[in-house]
């Protein structure tokens, strides 16, 4: 958090290795959420990359409010939602950064988990959806998504209860902790 409010303060004062230092750091991360939320990986890349884009173009005048990693994770999310209520056809793809395989000794099984959990992911409505891949996938708090959605805590909780509970009763034991 420290390193972000530098980071927040050289780009303000128009360090272009600070925006740079901020990309490398949270872009990963943000491809999983993106990922979680669209099918097409060259959709998850615009995404990420408009966010950023946006994000960049505050330079000299950007607020830190709270976490960093919160704010873009957010901005990523709604411009997913803005993607998927366009294309209206949500099939999840990839929950993974390009150029990442999983290991080959696991890769069927790893595969068709990650194919189930995907399909059942994708039937939940967007907001529950939303709350578990910020709160999974972001590794966002409650709180930082209720600050950074403008909504209660209580609601980002309820959202994220009912869709794991979706989630369990849709999986029905197919899938193992």
């Amino acid at each position: 958090m420290l390193e972000d409010r530098l980071l927040v303060r050289r780009f303000n004062a128009g360090d272009t290795q600070a925006l740079r230092r901020i990309y490398e750091k949270y872009r990963a991360g943000l491809w999983r959420v993106g990922g979680a939320l669209l099918s097409d990986p060259e959709a998850v890349e615009d995404v990420v990359h408009d966010a950023f884009v946006a994000f960049a173009s505050q330079a000299g005048h950007f607020e830190l409010k709270g976490s960093l990693k919160g704010y873009l994770a957010i901005c990523v999310a709604n411009r997913a939602r803005n993607v998927s209520r366009q294309q209206r056809s949500i099939d999840l793809g990839r929950l993974q950064q390009p150029g990442l395989e999983p290991d080959s000794s696991q890769a069927a099984s790893d595969t068709e988990l990650c194919q189930m959990v995907r399909a059942a992911l994708a039937e939940l409505a967007p907001d529950q959806r939303q709350a578990i891949v910020l709160h999974v996938l972001g590794s966002l708090r409650f709180r930082e998504i209720a600050r950074q959605t403008g909504e209660s805590v209580n609601t980002v909780k309820s959202r994220y209860r009912y869709g794991i509970a979706k989630l369990r009763s849709r999986l029905n034991g197919q899938v193992e902790r």
